[in-house]
């Protein structure tokens, strides 16, 4: 069951979509900070995406179940529109505009929720409990893995970059023990816009 090819399927769909939205989680700090946004207003993002987290857990559940029942629309396309969603608030992010960060916050806040849920319960339909406990921690893997991949190596590394050549445009070289930072809407349009893209491959798979 481990490695049939629907958890597999499902693994690199989960590794894409939580990984994005984590990886946008852990950066919201850093991109109300390079867009000019004050720490208040920071916390507001944080707020909304821990909010709307759990809106997302709460009602997919018996949303799912009854959209299922009345359409027959399966989990997986729930979970398809879910990493829609989520690219969405990617792309407000890599070209921000007044307030963008507000809409982003909330749709990524609750993608990351829906996903979250309906990954277990995607799980226990397709393999129902014999192998659920195994599967269900092998399925959590997808997410620290995804944000170590997209947070440190791609976000990290871009951010990296363009705040270097922002020290350099100023004259300045940056010091070992100095933390770099990156103003300016450019900070994380590469970055985001590669995380949109994942999200679009995650929706392909």
């Amino acid at each position: 069951a481990l490695l049939s090819l629907d958890m597999i399927t499902l693994f690199v769909a989960t590794l894409c979509g939580l990984g994005c939205s984590l990886t946008a989680v852990d950066n919201l700090g850093h991109i109300g900070e390079s867009l000019g946004y004050p720490q208040h207003t920071i916390g507001t993002f944080v707020s909304l995406v821990s909010v709307w987290n759990y809106f997302g857990r709460v009602f997919v559940g018996f949303i799912s179940e009854i959209i299922y029942n009345k359409w027959k629309v399966p989990r997986p396309v729930i979970m398809m529109l879910s990493l829609i969603v989520s690219g969405v608030g990617d792309l407000l992010i890599a070209f921000p505009a007044p307030g963008s960060v507000y809409v982003a916050s909330l749709l990524i806040g609750f993608s990351f929720g829906v996903q979250l849920t309906l990954l277990f319960i995607i799980i226990f339909e397709l393999f129902r409990l014999k192998y659920y406990s195994t599967l269900f921690n092998c399925g959590q893997l997808a997410s620290p893995l995804g944000s170590y991949i997209f947070n440190v190596q791609v976000v990290g590394r871009l951010y990296d970059v363009e705040a270097t050549r922002q020290l350099a445009a100023r004259g300045l070289t940056r010091s070992a023990a100095k933390e770099l930072t990156c103003i300016g809407r450019r900070c994380y349009r590469t970055s985001f816009s590669i995380l949109a893209g994942v999200n679009a491959l995650g929706t392909l798979v």
